[in-house]
């Protein structure tokens, strides 16, 4: 434990999805904040498959952290898109966004975790979007979270820090860092990415195979370099 680590004097914010990210985020979290000054806060937007929240629900109290769950599934009734739509197929034609986007989801996210972080006395929001390894999404670019942490702080004449730790890591990046902070084996049991809802993945969807990708190219660096 580094006690001289500032950030044991500050409370963090985990926007927790309970997927391979968040997970990521949440544990590299605790080990800079400490447990007990971390919290989550978990969306209910409407997505097509319950296992999402049941994850993220077991892995905060599995790791001793509070979440809170906050219901925006009414954003399901203005706009369309795959992972609101059970009879929706995941696909994503050349030259178009995939039709898993869902428009305003990451600001609609950040702005109810900012409401709730004021409330609490918490300044450092944290979120797993990234700019490196994602699907063309513009609301994971660093531009946008930049700019939404301006606009927040301004609209609530409140300090908030919005924190990305994973904006410029590859997937394999990403697992190489939950390896570093022991965490690598209960990343992989126990968080879930998969769009189809299929507990330990489809192997098939965008997701899954972005994260198994990463896995492998991790895994398969690992063993070269303990080779040398």
């Amino acid at each position: 434990m580094n006690i001289a680590n500032p950030n044991r004097n500050r409370k963090a914010l985990v926007i927790f999805s309970g997927g391979q990210d968040s997970t990521t985020c949440l544990i590299q979290a605790i080990a800079e904040y400490g447990v007990e000054n971390v919290e989550t806060v978990t969306f209910q937007y409407g997505q097509r498959h319950a296992i999402e929240l049941a994850k993220a629900r077991w892995i905060a109290q599995d790791l001793g952290v509070k979440q809170t769950l906050i219901d925006t599934s009414v954003i399901k009734s203005i706009t369309h898109n795959a992972l609101m739509d059970e009879n929706a197929t995941i696909e994503q034609k050349d030259g178009e966004l995939p039709n898993t986007f869902v428009d305003g989801r990451n600001a609609l996210f950040l702005l109810y975790a900012a409401i709730y972080a004021k409330g609490q006395g918490i300044h450092d929001i944290i979120t797993g979007v990234c700019e490196t390894d994602f699907s063309g999404y513009p609301d994971c670019r660093d531009v946008f979270v930049k700019s939404m942490n301006v606009a927040l702080n301004l609209a609530m004449d409140y300090p908030f820090n919005l924190k990305t730790p994973l904006m410029y890591l590859t997937k394999a990046q990403t697992w190489a860092l939950a390896d570093e902070l022991g965490a690598l084996d209960y990343v992989r049991q126990h968080s879930h990415t998969c769009y189809e809802g299929v507990e330990g993945g489809c192997g098939e969807c965008p997701s899954c195979k972005l994260r198994d990708n990463g896995l492998q190219e991790y895994l398969a660096a690992k063993a070269e370099a303990n080779c040398v």
